[in-house]
């Protein structure tokens, strides 16, 4: 149908009410946030979460008289999206999906007025037709067509003339090579590769420069996604880099060496902290970008993803008045989110507790943090052992990497401090032989440590699209009963089909898997020089310690992570594998 049908007098939240997608003091929570901060309904429903984006722009579309379709999962053909002028695609906010040279299918985000509609008409001289699409779909599939900041390029193009960027562009701070409409297109420029970032809730920014392009990726959700930019981009490589560098107060004619820095952004409510790192390469300087939301620090213990009785012993390990409590796993395992959430846990107005890190990664009030400069001799082990003249109830280690920082670490633990820190081995057991390959004293192991928690993040099943997983193998289903102890008819799993929300990916966010590693007497008695891991986890076991794989089967059957997610993180390679046949 078009655009002139006229609109059906009924609200979205009205139908969402009536499909049970929303309850009605849900729906007048969103009318007052409609008054208050001057919002369509639909929109003031996707922002306070309590409808997803597709069933509220569905019931848009149904309120309108409009057909609803998700161009996302449509094959656009390069020659219909010509037949529309890239300016207007970007002005309108809307995709021609299908059509010829005589009438178009127009896909919009938002319900197109008359007035609108008309001036189209006469600007394609065609006959449209219309359709709703949701924004975060139009928005993929312009990205995936033009790339990302395509209107930003084309409205350069049209600042030079209308000439492509076949030159590279400088952006200087003086204003001597560029002019202030082109610094101006430049800076918005980097800041949809920083808001789209965000929007992905990414966690990392690559921008790496090759010899004929760039290339953007993001890691979302632990895993490097390619971002379609622009071919025109790669003239504006020391342009963008130039302005990253001015934002977090880094030297722009330095090219010749590694560079770090920090920006601080908001957007809307919530702050964020970009860790800058600039490196020289061949074809010019590569940016990695750490983006750290200050919100996301404040969690609680039951946000981890830990399991009942894992999060109840990590309360206690918090509360302890001493002792040391280590978290091991790679890098971007989340070890620092669990950290700060125990000593969110165990901030109080009667403990001090001092951190000292490398590098400061989030602010947290109550607490006195300490940056790492080994530049002038502030290493870990230095100024570990000034914070411990001051007094500290609590101390948070960044990282123990060497004998000198593991001993002092150690002994703090035994004279009235509760030191949390973290270790890079594969498993929760290994930070005992790690700290006997580091020549720590076998006593002073077994009367400081505590606990050993290893964890690693896993991709969560998005929630809009999770179904049954029906093809589980006969290995894994067996596997699964026998670790949880059910019969292999109760097996469960779940998997995410794809949907608007989850950008067609099946998993939307991480949650944590944990190992722990509890000691007591009968452990500690096996910690000598050469233990072996294989005795100590034996030892555990007879006390309930479950590996992180049987804990990521539970996940899997609780519905939290896929079956491919849980192998990924934890997979077994058969030796049988490398026999001659």
């Amino acid at each position: 149908m078009t655009s002139d049908a006229s609109p059906v007098q009924r609200e979205v939240g009205d139908l969402l009410v009536e499909q049970g997608k929303l309850t009605a003091p849900q729906l007048e929570q969103v009318r007052r946030r409609q008054k208050r901060l001057n919002l369509t309904q639909h929109h003031a429903i996707v922002d306070l979460n309590f409808a997803s984006e597709e069933d509220t722009w569905r019931a848009l579309a149904e309120v309108n008289q409009f057909e609803f379709v998700d161009p996302s999962t449509l094959e656009i053909k390069k020659e219909t999206l010509e037949l529309v002028p890239i300016k207007l695609i970007f002005h309108h906010h809307m995709l021609p999906i299908a059509g010829d040279a005589k009438a178009l299918t127009l896909a919009f985000s938002e319900p197109p007025r008359q007035m609108e509609m008309g001036n189209l008409r006469l600007l394609l001289n065609q006959r449209c037709q219309v359709v709703l699409a949701t924004p975060s779909a139009i928005h993929a599939v312009i990205k995936k067509h033009f790339g990302l900041g395509a209107e930003t390029i084309q409205k350069l193009r049209e600042e030079r003339g209308g000439a492509e960027l076949d030159r590279e562009i400088v952006f200087d701070v003086q204003g001597k090579e560029t002019d202030s409409a082109i610094e101006a297109t430049i800076s918005a420029f980097v800041d949809q590769i920083l808001q789209e970032a965000l929007r992905l809730r990414a966690t990392d920014i690559h921008l790496e420069p090759y010899a004929n392009a760039i290339r953007l990726r993001y890691r979302v959700d632990g895993i490097l996604e390619t971002v379609p930019v622009p071919a025109d981009m790669r003239n504006l490589h020391l342009a963008v880099v130039s302005r990253l560098k001015i934002m977090a107060g880094l030297n722009i004619s330095e090219k010749r060496l590694p560079h770090d820095g920090r920006i601080a952004m908001k957007t809307g409510d919530e702050d964020y902290d970009l860790r800058v790192s600039i490196m020289p390469t061949k074809h010019g300087e590569a940016v990695a970008l750490r983006i750290l939301g200050r919100q996301n620090l404040f969690l609680d213990l039951g946000q981890l993803g830990m399991a009942p009785e894992h999060e109840a012993v990590f309360g206690q390990l918090t509360q302890l008045p001493q002792g040391l409590v280590l978290l091991t796993g790679p890098t971007g395992s989340g070890k620092t989110t669990t950290l700060y959430a125990a000593l969110a846990q165990a901030n109080d107005e009667g403990r001090k507790i001092i951190t000292f890190e490398d590098p400061i990664e989030y602010q947290l009030d109550g607490t006195v943090q300490i940056q790492v400069r080994e530049q002038v001799g502030l290493t870990f082990a230095a100024g570990l052992r000034s914070v411990l003249r001051h007094d500290p109830d609590v101390v948070l280690v960044g990282e123990i990497r060497d004998f000198e920082t593991a001993e002092i670490a150690i002994r703090a633990a035994q004279t009235g401090h509760l030191v949390f820190s973290t270790l890079h081995t594969n498993d929760s057991i290994s930070s005992v032989t790690r700290l006997l390959e580091m020549k720590i004293e076998p006593y002073l192991i077994a009367a400081s440590l505590v606990c050993s928690i290893s964890q690693r993040l896993a991709r969560r099943i998005c929630r809009h699209c999770a179904e049954a997983d029906l093809a589980i193998a006969p290995g894994v289903r067996k596997e699964m009963a026998q670790v949880l102890g059910l019969e292999p008819g109760a097996v469960k799993a779940w998997r995410g089909r794809g949907c608007v929300e989850c950008n067609q990916k099946g998993h939307r966010g991480r949650v944590a898997i944990y190992e722990m590693f509890l000691l007591n007497e009968a452990i500690t008695d096996l910690i000598q020089p050469g233990a072996k891991t294989s005795q100590l986890r034996d030892a555990a076991r007879k006390l309930g310690w479950r590996s992180m794989r049987e804990n990521a089967w539970q996940k899997v059957q609780d519905g939290l992570i896929p079956i491919f997610e849980q192998e990924r993180w934890t997979r077994l390679i058969d030796p049988g594998m490398l026999k001659p046949r």
